[in-house]
């Protein structure tokens, strides 16, 4: 278990899914932990909006498995990720 806080972003078990809209052909993206460490008061999992995930901190985690330097990773993430959902539409043939 690490002392420090971890970014959840920089975790080999945080894992972006596409969350499918009303449509069936439109989706978002979502963030998730593979783990399961992500919970609501209701139990059920919690996920995170992409271009959230940079923020996304614990004060530590028993599953944390770093993927690199964190520092450069989440300021990069900031300033690259998108400001607002962007819905995709799985072309069909």
């Amino acid at each position: 278990m690490s002392a420090d806080k971890v970014y959840c972003a920089n975790c080999a078990h945080c894992i972006v899914v596409r969350q499918f809209e009303a449509e069936k052909d439109k989706y978002v993206l979502r963030v998730r932990c593979e783990k399961k460490q992500w919970s609501k008061r209701s139990g059920e999992e919690k996920f995170y909006k992409y271009f959230t995930v940079a923020r996304r901190m614990q004060p530590n985690c028993e599953f944390y498995e770093e993927m690199g330097d964190p520092l450069p990773f989440i300021k990069n993430l900031k300033r690259e990720l998108p400001i607002k959902d962007e819905i995709y539409t799985i072309k069909k043939a």
